[in-house]
């Protein structure tokens, strides 16, 4: 296969159907836990300063408050400004993430070169709302100036095995994106099982997600080194099946540097170090820059 459209098959949702079964990433508990712990036992090697700064480097610096607004999100992105005079030996963080209705407010304030403006977007954080209504915000957060669109998927259709449903409404929401990155968020703390993790996403490879994403950090439990090796697991058996290179976004709960080496050492192990760059690897994480920029500098540090 060379193309990312879905295996051939005489009804839309059987062709999701049989990308799923194509698929051989192993989803047995046993099997994907030891995966993981052999590539755990060495994780502690990579904690050296390069790789923290590349880490820094590779945030989705987040704030997806009630209480967020223009004035506080105005604050926020002026900190990621003033950082590239205050610590220019680091670099800046990936991007900042906010939600949709202050994409506009991130792009009048923000004067960080290289920064993307990533929202929220599509129903987030529960994808519960009429599909009209996440294409619309889609577009709107697109007009605004987002660069990156964090969208969750229908966990709804994808329990009743609605699959024509959930990926025609994902493969919407792309094409209204245009140019800007897609990421899809599949809960996996809802998901629990690797077999579930494994067919959300395949079904959001196939709806042409830019990204794989684990959480959106609201209601279920965050990210785990588990559901990141099965997403990753199955990117890699996508790119070897279609050419085609897509990101991982490891979010929800991730406040060390111990944390993040998890997800840097995963990345590295099953994906390789093609990855191990910002346009393919990302955290999303509101209090890390701290714990990172502390490790960097040997001290505590408070700045974002």
């Amino acid at each position: 296969m060379t193309t990312n459209t879905p295996i051939a098959g005489t009804e839309a949702g059987d062709r999701y159907r049989q990308a799923i079964a194509a698929s051989s990433v192993p989803v047995d508990e046993s099997t994907v836990k030891a995966a993981v712990e052999k590539i755990l036992d060495g994780a502690a090697a990579y904690a050296n300063a390069d790789t923290y700064k590349f880490l820094l480097n590779s945030i989705d610096l987040t704030t997806l408050n009630t209480e967020d607004s223009v004035r506080s999100v105005g604050a926020f992105v002026r900190k990621v400004n003033d950082f590239d005079s205050e610590y220019p030996q680091y670099g800046n963080v990936a991007a900042i993430c906010v939600y949709s209705n202050f994409a506009e407010t991130v792009d009048a304030e923000l004067d960080a070169q290289g920064v993307k403006i990533a929202t929220v977007a599509g129903g987030f954080p529960t994808s519960q709302t009429f599909t009209a209504v996440k294409v619309a915000d889609v577009a709107l957060a697109v007009a605004g100036g987002a660069e990156e669109i964090d969208v969750v998927m229908n966990l709804g259709m994808l329990r009743d095995a609605n699959y024509e449903d959930l990926t025609d409404e994902l493969i919407e929401m792309r094409h209204t994106a245009k140019g800007a990155l897609m990421k899809v968020i599949l809960e996996t703390g809802a998901l629990r099982t690797p077999a579930a993790i494994r067919e959300a996403s395949v079904l959001a490879l196939y709806s042409e997600a830019d990204f794989l994403k684990t959480s959106t950090g609201k209601g279920y439990p965050g990210a785990s080194p588990e559901a990141a090796w099965v997403m990753c697991s199955c990117i890699k058996e996508y790119y070897k099946a279609t050419g085609r290179k897509v990101g991982f976004k490891a979010s929800g709960g991730i406040r060390t540097v111990a944390d993040a080496l998890v997800y840097y050492a995963i990345v590295k192990e099953v994906l390789g170090d093609e990855w191990l760059d910002p346009r393919y690897f990302r955290i999303g994480a509101s209090s890390l820059a701290n714990a990172v920029l502390s490790a960097l500098e040997e001290e505590e540090v408070n700045y974002f």
